[in-house]
């Protein structure tokens, strides 16, 4: 049954606290909240300005961020960095997130706010670092606790190792494969993860509960949780084994009437999946020219008809940054916010809590994105945690495994890293099968970018295995198909048609494989037929050619259906061990890799 507040009895409740202090934490204001009547409002705020505390109207603080994977250092290159737009038009790169910073942030935001909640909108694990995907994401469940994390959505990330592994992420206990890593077995999270649109095929009732009522004296908030619909198309098919997705709108409407008959009538949606801001500032005025015209993509439209009955929307999944107002199905405004990835952002928002309606006045509802800067005091306790599992992780995470001569970046149509990784898979696909012709590379699986500069003592250029291991930490393995020419090139087509028309996802491919991606064309369109070429020669749509892909896409994933379609199927070693091995074998301290060029799709915008 749905739970109510306080879900996890051995929890040190936070809600009994006036104050939430740590040792060498600064002392800042929070979110100011509005005055009543007022509107709503996005954008960095200074100061702090006097509250609602006492009669009437109570104000609730609302903290919240997403998408963390299990990035509890620092992370690197654009992946720690935020854009910041400056009163002058100008803008100013900041370097972000970190665990330690993180903390810090969150306790000094809580002072002096003595209701205050904090929420998260899914993926707090899954395709993780090695300080954390080594240990089945057991650290970063443990961050989050530091952290007072209350409640989360379930996001897709956190399937990728199937329904059996969420529940013990939730309930605790050692893996069953690996068993414990240190001496103490491991608690589990100590918030609730919310999944309300996610059911057992065969009891066709919720994985997990689907809501959480979060109470301080006489006010009640109420939180439902929902992933993506289309978590199974990217995720792998065994991730999802007996699971049925149902539709965000539906599910949270339903949840939104239940709570409201037995008495909570405000109401938040934490929401996996997300939207597409106008602009890459973090603090873009996202309601110019008018209320949510900043925003598009799947967000947008479940905001606008998500039931007038929930209050304020937190989602993530797309790793942007927005704070908007998107109006509900009443036409009246409704907060949507969304914290970039990696934990470099967190949103703080203000919801004025009406006593005598039990509801939230959401004219009064104010929101915005604060930055995690580096510039904070370490908390002491993440220090702590973070040391403990480097220590457990570093005999295998430093070592040194090639030699870079420059960054080779995940970003792009057609990325370096990319390339590499595609060049990588198809170097070991022909140790199995030396007829292999090409590889192709999902760009959701590559999740952070090669940097030159040295991450910690190894020296400038390495490239340890804990830095592959971020780049690729699915554990995959790297599979062999054979494919038609008319196969492959509807493959190709699959990219910008069909579930993937709206949001392109572009294969990596391997060197040897060129053509043109025209971008003023609509649909499949846009993958030029003709320009199509292995090695310098056309396909021959009757000919056969042996495809080296992940396992995720050899199941047909990421829309990508006739992927799945191959025949003679060879199923080989993971596709981090193909990228060690293909560093290793090319480059040295004296001849390290050069970024390839990613040229191999012509681009025509």
């Amino acid at each position: 049954m749905p739970a109510t507040s306080p879900a996890h009895p051995r929890r040190r409740r936070r809600t009994n606290r006036l104050l939430v202090t740590a040792a060498g934490v600064l002392t800042v204001g929070a979110l100011a909240a509005a005055a009543l009547p007022g509107s709503a409002s996005a954008g960095e705020q200074g100061g702090k300005a006097q509250g609602h505390q006492h009669g009437r109207y109570q104000d609730v603080q609302l903290l919240s961020f997403n998408d963390l994977h299990g990035n509890l250092e620092p992370p690197t290159g654009s992946s720690g960095r935020v854009t910041e737009l400056q009163p002058d038009g100008t803008t100013k790169t900041i370097d972000a997130g970190g665990a330690e910073y993180l903390a810090t942030h969150l306790r000094q935001a809580r002072k002096g706010n003595a209701y205050s909640i904090t929420a998260a909108g899914g993926d707090m694990v899954g395709a993780s670092p090695l300080i954390s995907g080594l240990f089945h994401d057991e650290p970063t469940i443990e961050a989050l606790n530091k952290l007072d994390l209350d409640v989360t959505s379930v996001g897709n990330h956190e399937f990728d190792e199937g329904a059996k592994e969420l529940a013990r992420l939730q309930n605790g206990g050692c893996h069953p494969t690996d068993g414990c890593y240190t001496d103490k077995k491991f608690q589990g999270a100590d918030f609730p993860y919310l999944s309300a649109n996610v059911l057992d095929e065969r009891t066709e009732k919720p994985l997990l509960k689907p809501y959480w009522v979060w109470k301080k004296r006489d006010v009640k908030v109420g939180f439902i949780g929902v992933t993506l619909e289309g978590t199974p198309n990217i995720v792998s098919a065994e991730g999802v084994k007996g699971l049925v997705f149902k539709d965000e709108v539906e599910t949270i409407n339903k949840y939104a009437k239940e709570l409201r008959r037995k008495g909570v009538k405000s109401i938040v949606a934490l929401i996996h999946e997300g939207g597409f801001p106008a602009s890459q500032n973090y603090n873009y005025d996202c309601d110019a020219p008018g209320a949510g015209d900043g925003i598009s993509g799947p967000i947008a439209d479940i905001a606008k008809n998500v039931s007038p009955e929930v209050d304020a929307l937190v989602t993530g999944h797309t790793h942007n940054a927005y704070v908007c107002t998107i109006p509900d199905p009443a036409g009246n405004p409704r907060m949507v916010t969304s914290a970039a990835s990696f934990g470099r952002l967190y949103t703080d928002t203000t919801l004025t809590y009406d006593r005598r309606t039990g509801d939230i006045a959401r004219t009064a509802v104010e929101s915005a994105n604060h930055v995690v800067s580096r510039d904070v005091p370490k908390a002491p306790d993440m220090t702590r945690l973070i040391d403990k599992w480097n220590t457990l992780a570093a005999p295998i995470g430093n070592r040194a495994i090639g030699h870079i001569s420059g960054d080779i970046v995940k970003d792009g149509t057609e990325s370096p890293l990319g390339d590499l990784i595609a060049d990588a898979q198809l170097a070991y696909a022909r140790t199995l099968d030396p007829e292999t012709d090409l590889a192709l590379m999902n760009p959701g699986g590559v999740r952070a970018s090669l940097t030159y500069a040295a991450s910690g003592g190894e020296g400038d250029g390495v490239v340890t295995f804990a830095e592959a291991f971020t780049v690729q930490p699915f554990a995959n393995t790297v599979n062999l198909q054979t494919f038609t020419g008319e196969q492959l090139i509807q493959a190709l087509k699959e990219q910008v048609s069909g579930s993937n028309e709206a949001a392109p996802k572009i294969l990596q491919v391997s060197d040897g494989l060129t053509y043109t991606l025209d971008l003023t064309k609509s649909g499949a369109d846009r993958v030029v037929t003709d320009s199509i070429r292995l090695n310098g020669e056309a396909i021959d749509p009757s000919a056969s050619y042996r495809v080296a892909t992940n396992s995720f896409l050899a199941g047909g994933g990421d829309g990508f259906t006739t992927l799945g379609q191959g025949a003679d199927d060879l199923v080989g070693d993971d596709d981090l061990k193909a990228l060690e091995q293909y560093l290793t074998a090319n480059s040295s301290a004296g001849s390290p890799l050069a970024p390839p060029a990613a040229d191999r799709i012509t681009i025509v915008r």
